[in-house]
């Protein structure tokens, strides 16, 4: 395939498009989702608005890529090349790989759910905690989280710690949107979501008491700036009955400062 094949307008009697190849196939892969992880041709027709010719290049040329694979249906479904890519990501490499056996350890001193979560902050009115990895066991209690998902950062513990890591006026810019109601019991003001900010600053870890989840308890604390890296936070999430908060506050903030030194001189 030459370049010209991704620079092509389309052809005659197509509608002309205003985006870019690259722009029209990060809509394309923008549409699969962890509740819909395989999509057919007219799905993605429909959730990007492409003409049937150019989402149909568009596909034969990620197919050969290895940017999606085919599954079963008729259907398509994020490629291997697009993991290979995302596994060389100093988020992967550097931070992930730095972490796992503090994590392990966290995990075996708890027995809880472990979060590994980094700021996305393309700017902070769509800020969001990007989960980046996570250690669960067969006794652990569900939650939401998974790898490469994203939760709000007002309702859950490593959200609240990583709002703890940012300036004032970043802050101010965050709270002006409306904040979502996950639960009855998510703190959605904006004096209160700072009351909690100041709080998990003056103990060096935050929690969330079913905030996002019913029954669950969280506590994170943040990692700290290492350069190179979005902003970190580790916690656990736990069942809320018997929770001993102050006891995973110790735990997840010796990690964080154990994990931080660690990432600092790799």
């Amino acid at each position: 395939m030459t370049a010209g094949a991704w620079e092509g307008s389309g052809g005659a009697g197509e509608e002309p498009e205003a985006d870019g190849m690259l722009a029209r196939t990060m809509r394309i892969l923008a549409c699969f989702t962890a509740d819909d992880p395989e999509l057919s041709a007219s799905h993605l027709g429909r959730l990007t608005g492409l003409s049937s010719s150019t989402l149909h290049r568009i596909l034969t040329q990620m197919l050969e890529l290895g940017l999606l694979s085919r599954a079963p249906g008729r259907r398509y479904a994020v490629g291997v090349r697009l993991w290979e890519l995302g596994e060389l990501s100093p988020l992967a490499l550097r931070l992930r790989e730095t972490a796992l056996p503090h994590m392990s350890r966290l995990y075996e001193a708890t027995g809880e759910n472990v979060h590994l979560a980094v700021l996305d902050a393309p700017a902070p009115e769509r800020a969001t905690a990007l989960y980046v990895g996570r250690l669960t066991g067969r006794t652990s209690i569900p939650t939401l989280s998974r790898m490469g998902g994203r939760q709000p950062l007002h309702t859950t513990g490593v959200g609240k710690a990583l709002l703890a890591m940012q300036s004032e006026d970043w802050i101010d810019r965050f709270l002006a949107r409306p904040l979502e109601r996950e639960t009855l019991h998510s703190i959605t003001e904006p004096d209160a979501v700072r009351a909690e900010i100041e709080r998990a600053r003056a103990r060096g870890y935050a929690t969330t008491r079913e905030e996002m989840t019913l029954g669950n308890v969280s506590v994170a604390a943040p990692v700290g700036t290492v350069a190179g890296l979005p902003p970190t936070a580790i916690g656990v999430v736990t069942h809320i009955d018997g929770a001993d908060t102050r006891r995973l506050g110790a735990l997840v903030t010796q990690t964080a400062a154990e994990l931080g030194r660690a990432l600092r001189s790799a």
